[in-house]
């Protein structure tokens, strides 16, 4: 009787879960239609198989019904010369560039970056979860073969597995309900057309998705995108707020001990320095925190302002230049590289975006030949830094850009030639504020948070 049992208990199991499951038509296509490029698309012994074509901008095979929360599974096989990817919540407005559908795309990746079950935002906000922090994820794709891939979007959080390795962990509100998208990308021209990416096995679950969630593997980071807030996870991991978005808790200017009367504004959510005279700490000053940090990991989002200069530095000793200039720290520069002169300046590109100001050139460390990963001016680009045990790194919207020792000979050295050379033990001190810099420019600050070791 007691194996009866369980064999009941297992099919009643089993049956459940298959009934919360609605297989997607692929006998026809007559619940998708095409918008945007004019690949091929054909059904093929029940699989979607859609076909490169020259001259035609990225096509999508969307679903004619708008999907909010579920579990969505399918397999896929491509050509390893061919990027592709599924569109979820995405959408067609005409409001937004002209109908362009955009949103967030689970990636499929076959080239050496391997990003295959990343996030990217479609035609919107570009990378939202690279690979960059996940090697174990960046394996999960194979080449050459179907893979299985599995995305959950319940509420804000969206997380992917590609063949039961889980690759993505996102939250974000931004986009809650919208179409699937099935890519068949552009094309350059010296490529010949023909190349082919199949879908098959798709089925998708709308209910009861608490219960059939996957746990999230301990060791994939979640990634998040909420303005001004900290997530559950992230209270479990010690981050908190270290501007709470409202006020200037927390902050006071670098050269005196209350906040900017002026030159700074507080506003929706915002924290934003204003233009004075393009000087460095000429209008409203720089502000810091008022802790001390000294290994920590410190994430933000910034958005700047057409030429302009701004900086987040840290280990800063706010008493050592009470003078005239910013106070003086290590930086992470933040800077339109196309029209500030500063560009140009220091060695080598040592003073452009992402760059350990005046001693470290920013360039893309997790790809070789990609460039640094700046989503552009008048767009939210996330910096994070992380300082432990004396090694730190500059990450520019999920990759890294800049890694050093700073109690290192080569660390020394770099500050030997450099325009802190006259600072004691610059980059070394066992503790520092953390500072936004005013340089005269208008550059807005939000979602600043922070855990230390």
């Amino acid at each position: 009787m007691k194996n009866l049992s369980l064999i009941l208990l297992l099919f009643s199991t089993t049956f459940l879960s298959a009934q919360n499951w609605t297989q997607l038509s692929t006998d026809n296509l007559d619940n998708w239609t095409q918008i945007g490029g004019k690949a091929k698309y054909e059904i093929k012994n029940g699989e979607i198989v859609g076909t490169t074509v020259s001259k035609t901008p990225n096509s999508f095979l969307t679903s004619k019904k708008k999907y909010s929360d579920f579990i969505l599974e399918f397999e896929i096989l491509l050509d390893p010369s061919l990027n592709s990817g599924v569109q979820i919540r995405s959408n067609s407005n005409p409001d937004y560039r002209d109908g362009t559908f955009h949103g967030y795309q689970v990636e499929m990746d076959p080239s050496p970056r391997a990003f295959s079950g990343g996030i990217y935002d479609e035609s919107r906000r570009g990378w939202m979860y690279p690979l960059s922090r996940n090697e174990k994820g960046r394996k999960a794709f194979q080449n050459g073969v179907w893979n299985k891939v599995r995305i959950e979007a319940i509420g804000s959080h969206i997380r992917t597995w590609i063949n039961d390795i889980q690759c993505s962990n996102l939250v974000d509100d931004l986009t809650g309900e919208g179409y699937f998208g099935l890519q068949v990308h552009s094309i350059p021209s010296s490529q010949k057309p023909g190349a082919q990416v199949r879908w098959k096995n798709m089925r998708i679950m709308e209910d009861n998705l608490a219960e059939h969630s996957w746990a999230s593997d301990p060791e994939v980071p979640e990634i998040s995108f909420l303005i001004n807030q900290i997530t559950d996870w992230e209270k479990r991991q010690g981050w908190r707020l270290l501007w709470d978005g409202k006020s200037s808790k927390g902050w006071r200017g670098a050269k005196i001990k209350s906040f900017p009367k002026s030159g700074w504004e507080i506003k929706d959510g915002i924290l934003t320095v204003l233009a004075s005279d393009g000087g460095e700490s000429t209008g409203g000053g720089d502000i810091v925190t008022e802790d001390l940090f000294s290994d920590f990991e410190l994430e933000l989002e910034f958005n700047i302002t057409e030429g302009a200069n701004s900086g987040i530095k840290y280990f800063v000793d706010a008493e050592l230049n009470k003078g005239a200039g910013s106070a003086i720290g290590c930086e992470f520069q933040i800077l339109d590289d196309r029209k500030h002169p500063d560009a140009k300046n220091g060695v080598h590109g040592n003073r452009t975006m992402a760059s350990l100001y005046d001693l470290i050139t920013a360039s893309n460390l997790n790809t070789p030949g990609r460039s640094k990963q700046f989503k552009g001016v008048g767009q939210w680009n996330q910096a994070r830094i992380v300082s432990k045990n004396g090694k730190v790194e500059h990450w520019l919207n999920g990759e890294k850009a800049v890694e050093y020792d700073r109690h290192s000979q080569m660390f020394k050295a770099l500050v030997a030639y450099s325009k802190y050379q006259k600072w004691d033990k610059f980059g070394q001190w066992p503790e520092g504020h953390i500072l936004l810099q005013d340089h005269g420019d208008t550059v807005h600050f939000r979602s600043i948070k922070v855990r230390e070791f």
